[in-house]
């Protein structure tokens, strides 16, 4: 019994003598993500958002060429990071200011200011169509009431193709138009008012706005217009609504 006590208490002094230092405290867990090796498809990603910021104006060329090259060069997810820390997440859009209250949109004339928030409604939608439109030695037409989608592709070869934004809803407040016109042309007609970039390139050809849309209106989409023209041309036009003209009623004859 005696050896059993001593033993314990021998224990029981180890374990206050333990007590009074001062452990050492557990280092940081650091986050996993600056150590992950990135994969060929992980750079990939990153290109291709970099490739969009591009086209839609975010980024110009020099600074897009100093990110390739760093991204091509990036082996953590540390390193792929910051490249796209500045750029808005695929499909983000700016907060848009919501409709006029007891305003709807059938209520409101298209191409005015208080109409476009009510026409940016996200998605292609049932009315919207395919996001490719292709005319081969024939036309194609895009009019009316249609949703035009974040990135519609437009090719004409020995044809032409007509795209009017007049009366279309847009699927993101920002949408990409890429145009190809090889002996053949597309029109781009949209309402004043429309923010519209043409970047597109001329090969013995051309892409031509001679029409301005104008002050741009709060709440507008801004259209981007893209592609390559060889031996054809793409040309931007600037038009007002088609004014619908209201069918009069005859009097009905009494019996």
């Amino acid at each position: 019994m005696s050896d059993e006590r001593s033993e314990k208490s021998e224990s029981e002094e180890s374990q206050k003598s333990l007590s009074g230092k001062s452990l050492p405290e557990k280092a940081p867990q650091a986050s996993p993500l600056p150590e992950l090796r990135a994969s060929d498809a992980d750079r990939e990603r990153v290109v291709d958002r970099l490739r969009d910021a591009v086209a839609e104006g975010r980024l110009d060329m020099d600074e897009f060429e100093e990110r390739l090259d760093a991204a091509y060069r990036s082996r953590t997810y540390a390193e792929l990071e910051p490249l796209t820390r500045d750029l808005p997440a695929p499909g983000a859009t700016a907060p848009i200011a919501a409709a006029p209250v007891g305003l709807t949109k059938a209520e409101v004339p298209a191409g005015s200011e208080a109409s476009w928030p009510a026409r940016i409604v996200g998605g292609g939608g049932p009315a919207g169509g395919p996001a490719v439109a292709v005319a081969v030695m024939s036309g194609f037409q895009r009019k009316g009431n249609w949703t035009v989608p974040a990135r519609f592709h437009a090719v004409a070869f020995w044809g032409g193709g007509d795209i009017d934004l007049r009366e279309a809803n847009f699927a993101e407040r920002e949408v990409v138009i890429n145009c190809v016109a090889i002996m053949g042309g597309i029109q781009i007609t949209v309402p004043p008012g429309v923010e519209v970039d043409v970047r597109g390139i001329g090969v013995m050809g051309g892409f031509d706005q001679r029409d301005s849309p104008g002050p741009v209106e709060p709440g507008a989409p801004r259209v981007v217009v893209t592609g390559l023209a060889f031996w054809g041309g793409v040309e931007v036009k600037v038009k007002p609504p088609k004014q619908r003209a209201v069918a009069k009623q005859k009097p009905r004859k009494e019996l």
